[in-house]
């Protein structure tokens, strides 16, 4: 039931994070949305399944898949802006 729930909130989260994607209008929102809807959203959907699946061997690797997510994507995202910011991308002003 918890798990349930944990899941469910992690898919409305997706969800309110890619509407948030077509509000915003400048490249730099749009990544820091798109980062953190990966992050969290996908973090708290496989911690609801390694709720429902109970302690095993699969929920090991899925904390391992957590850990290396938690890693792994804040630094996409930054090498990500920060190569678009030094090729000279620039917001426009409308």
């Amino acid at each position: 039931m918890v798990s349930s729930l944990i899941i469910f909130i992690g898919i409305i989260f997706v969800i309110l994070g890619i509407v948030g994607l077509y509000r915003f209008d400048n490249f730099y929102a749009r990544v820091l949305t798109a980062s953190k809807v990966d992050t969290v959203g996908y973090i708290t959907l496989l911690l609801g399944v390694m709720l429902k699946q109970g302690f095993s061997f699969f929920t090991l690797k899925v904390g391992f898949i957590i850990l290396i997510t938690m890693l792994v994507n804040p630094l996409t995202t930054h090498i990500l802006t920060r190569s678009a910011y030094k090729s000279g991308y620039r917001i426009r002003k409308d």
